[in-house]
């Protein structure tokens, strides 16, 4: 399965006031994970820069100037991203609203929304009430985000990639990388399943006696047709 991290960096919040992408920054995943594959491009925008904006991302009009217009890589980007896998960004709404606003600019039908995944929403919904930041995550997961000094699309989709892995389940212990059989084709990689190794003695019993002789009373009280005796 293939699917795409990114991130932009804008002159505002609003496309529907004027503001503009600055910044992409993408990354590929095959089966959760990293291929190496990326997708990075500063924009002119054909606007001022904010300071405010500029204070969190570092992207002076001085350094955009000389900078390509969207319609000028829409076809990479568009040749990158592929025309239905799952793109995966922090607060994706704001990310899609902004690039459909530069697609629709340059006459492209805009992105479906079907294929984006929040992983703000999906860190609200796995801990409640917990900062959902992207620093915040890397912070709960040992992401390191020490580089991150400002917001950077390229940098913010890379520490992305890690966060949503692990929002997802972290990656499983039980997966290598073999070498290839002899019947597979040259040069492919296998994914093989190794098996967990038994303890080499088993872990002491959590229920104390009487713990276990209480329950052993409770299950007798319920009968002969009890669904506890069927099970143990």
């Amino acid at each position: 399965m293939r699917e795409i991290v990114f991130d932009t960096e804008t002159t505002g919040f609003d496309p529907a006031t004027g503001d503009r992408v600055v910044e992409i920054g993408a990354v590929e995943l095959i089966n959760h994970l990293p291929t190496g594959n990326r997708f990075h491009v500063y924009l002119n925008p054909d606007r001022a820069m904010p300071a405010e904006a500029m204070a969190v991302h570092g992207l002076s009009d001085e350094f955009l100037r000389d900078k390509p217009r969207f319609g000028g890589v829409v076809a990479e980007f568009l040749a990158f991203i592929g025309t239905d896998c799952p793109m995966i960004a922090h607060n994706a709404d704001f990310d899609f609203r902004f690039l459909n606003a530069e697609l629709r600019r340059c006459g492209h039908p805009p992105l479906h929304g079907a294929r984006a995944v929040d992983t703000a929403a999906m860190a609200r919904q796995k801990f409640p009430g917990a900062p959902a930041s992207l620093d915040a995550l890397c912070r709960r997961f040992g992401v390191d985000n020490s580089g991150r000094e400002l917001h950077g699309a390229l940098l913010d989709s890379e520490l992305l990639a890690e966060v949503y892995l692990e929002l997802i389940g972290g990656r499983q212990p039980d997966l290598v990388l073999d070498a290839p059989a002899a019947e597979t084709e040259p040069g492919a990689t296998v994914l093989v399943m190794t098996p967990r190794r038994a303890r080499p003695r088993p872990l002491p019993p959590r229920l104390t006696e009487a713990e276990t002789q209480a329950h052993a009373a409770f299950v007798a009280r319920m009968g002969e047709k009890a669904v506890w005796l069927r099970l143990t």
